[in-house]
């Protein structure tokens, strides 16, 4: 056993206890400095790809509304919400239009296929309740952008209709609607709506 004199003692006791302070006093810099660090936000709320692409439009919504109707825009102000049906894989998203000629509604069924890897889209307008449904628009999310297409004819011709949802975040969404009377070659849009989350 080494045995030490009393002042080399108390030497030994003190370098102990500065050695102990020195490293409390190191591990609390350095938990107080992780601790100020700014915290990783979450993502914004993206569409992934399958049945739960249209999650991110579950809540409540103020809506901005552009239309055009014989060459003309007209705007005006709406609110949606859309809530998820079965297990996630179909949604409903009902809308209220405040427009001048009155209130409307509007109502999108979305349904997806597993097998195809498709979304079927259905639009119901109560200006015209029980008129038959126009065959859905179909399509999927690719790098973070809805494509959905659909032909139907139109006085003897066929027309093209196209939904693109873009600009998808947690707060705010970007839909428009386009037409084609040549399948495709060239697109005329009538119908824009941004988002923009209430709740």
């Amino acid at each position: 056993m080494v045995r030490f004199t009393r002042p080399v003692a108390v030497l030994v006791v003190v370098t102990v206890l500065v050695l102990v302070t020195v490293t409390a006093l190191g591990a609390h810099r350095d938990a107080r400095a992780q601790a100020s660090q700014p915290k990783e936000s979450a993502a914004p709320a993206q569409p992934t790809a399958g049945p739960h692409d249209f999650d991110f439009e579950f809540g409540k919504w103020r809506v901005h509304h552009r239309i055009k109707r014989d060459g003309h825009w007209t705007e005006f102000e709406g609110i949606c919400t859309d809530r998820g049906l079965v297990d996630g894989s179909a949604n409903v998203e009902e809308h209220t239009f405040f427009r001048k000629a009155g209130t409307g509604y509007g109502i999108a069924v979305r349904a997806y296929d597993a097998k195809t890897g498709q979304w079927s889209i259905w639009w119901i307008d109560t200006r015209n309740p029980h008129g038959a449904l126009d065959p859905p628009v179909k399509g999927r999310f690719t790098d973070r952008v809805g494509t959905f297409y659909a032909d139907s004819p139109v006085d003897g011709k066929t027309v093209r209709t196209r939904f693109i949802w873009s600009h998808i975040t947690a707060k705010s969404a970007h839909w428009e609607q386009a037409t084609s009377s040549d399948l495709g070659k060239t697109w005329d849009t009538n119908w824009m709506m941004e988002f923009s989350r209430v709740e």
